[in-house]
């Protein structure tokens, strides 16, 4: 068996499983699940039709570079949403969702045969990113997030020896689980920071048309047109049609970039066996093509949150993010720090399953990033020694308005029955 399939952890969801294995949740509510960051959004009948009418091409052989249409329906959006001009003969690929091409970029990014060879991700993160980086053989460094910077990181606090050795740097803007964006003068030293170094930059961005500002988040590959980096060397942004168009079943989306990573890329893919279903295909395409749905799902969230995230915040410590649609909500004291606890009592007494942040997130231990005797601009100490997650739970607001409501009026109920009496 391949050796490293031993350092994976077990998944947080198969975790949380674990820690409710042995909770009998109370059977006066009934069940919501606040756990998943699955869509539960009606699909749009636009992207139904597509796929349906489109049955035909299951009798053939799908290239994996994708329908030329569709790479230039990905390529017209990219110009529409981010003001850039993306070549979709050479700078684009339709992928099988972004979770399976996080995992095959590593693979072909990573050349394990340099010695001591890095994987940069944030902490807390999307456990593919740690998965991916440790069966293509590299060690994985967690840069773990601050709450001054609603848990976005501080990159000018990476050391330089780490850099020195990093292959592979994940970003994820909107951030999983707080919804933090990443700003122009993040990506200016990020770039800075790949041409000094030579590592790759791939872009997470799968909750980029998931916001509540007037302005949509700043994607990577338009910072680096801003920034007269209209080659993006070293750069791959990924996103998907999953959370955008409601359809997490399609397993559909695209990764854009620098063509000299797209090309190797391809290259894996075609033996990897990655090729995109025709149906699949023609039913993206419409998806790419349309902004209404898009439009319409994206203020849906917005009316949720502006009527849960009050709730929440009136018992926990908890900001609306800037995108994405998680909650990333403060344990209160009462349960001292214990973000397991939390989850299983609140199943236990309400029926809600919320997911404990310290599942999406590392210790700080040896192998998170310590600080450097030649730190980047005005640096302290890097990191907490504990594990940034911890004392927190992500709440996902999927479902639709009237249950997440209900599920926050339990939650308030469930912290105000151990808040200290005032009589």
């Amino acid at each position: 068996m391949n050796p490293h399939l031993a350092r994976l952890q077990p998944y947080p969801f198969e975790r949380l499983r674990q820690l409710h294995a042995g909770v009998t949740a109370n059977p006066a509510f009934r069940a919501i699940s606040l756990g998943i960051g699955e869509p539960r959004h009606a699909t749009p009948q636009l992207i139904k039709d597509a796929l349906t009418a489109n049955l035909a091409g299951l009798a053939s052989y799908p290239a994996t570079v994708g329908e030329p249409r569709l790479r230039q329906a990905i390529a017209d959006w990219l110009t529409r949403r981010y003001a850039v001009e993306v070549d979709p003969a050479t700078q684009i690929l339709p992928v099988n969702g972004s979770r399976e091409a996080l995992f095959a970029l590593a693979q072909t990014v990573v050349d394990p045969r340099r010695s001591g060879a890095i994987v940069v991700c944030p902490n807390p993160f999307y456990q593919i990113y740690e998965g991916a980086a440790l069966l293509a053989g590299a060690q994985v460094r967690y840069a773990p997030s601050e709450a001054r910077l609603n848990f976005g990181i501080d990159w000018a606090k990476v050391p330089h020896a780490v850099w020195a050795k990093t292959q592979l740097l994940f970003v994820c803007t909107p951030g999983n689980p707080a919804g933090a964006v990443m700003g122009l003068d993040d990506w200016k030293l990020l770039f800075e920071l790949s041409d000094r170094y030579g590592f790759v930059i791939a872009s997470d961005e799968c909750y980029s048309e998931i916001y509540f500002r007037d302005e949509a988040p700043l994607g990577s590959l338009q910072a680096a047109a801003q920034l007269g980096r209209t080659d993006f060397k070293n750069l791959v942004a990924l996103t998907s049609l999953s959370k955008r168009s409601n359809v997490p079943g399609l397993r559909s989306g695209f990764v854009a970039g620098d063509a000299a990573l797209i090309k190797p890329f391809l290259l894996y893919r075609t033996y990897h066996g990655g090729a995109m279903s025709p149906p699949v295909q023609a039913a993206s395409l419409a998806a790419w093509s349309d902004e209404t749905h898009v439009e319409a799902n994206r203020q849906l969230y917005r009316d949720k949150f502006a009527q849960v995230t009050p709730l929440i915040a009136s018992v926990m410590e908890v900001t609306l993010p800037d995108a994405g649609f998680y909650l990333w909500a403060k344990v209160p004291q009462a349960w001292r720090g214990s973000d397991e606890r939390f989850s299983s009592e609140l199943l236990a007494f309400y029926n809600v399953v919320v997911l404990p942040g310290s599942y999406l997130a590392r210790r700080a231990d040896s192998h998170s990033l310590q600080s450097s005797p030649e730190p980047i601009g005005d640096s302290a100490q890097l990191v907490n020694p504990a594990n940034p997650g911890q004392g927190r739970v992500r709440l996902a607001l999927v479902a639709d308005t009237a249950e997440c409501v209900e599920a926050a009026g339990r939650i308030v109920q469930f912290v105000q029955s151990r808040m200290p009496s005032k009589n």
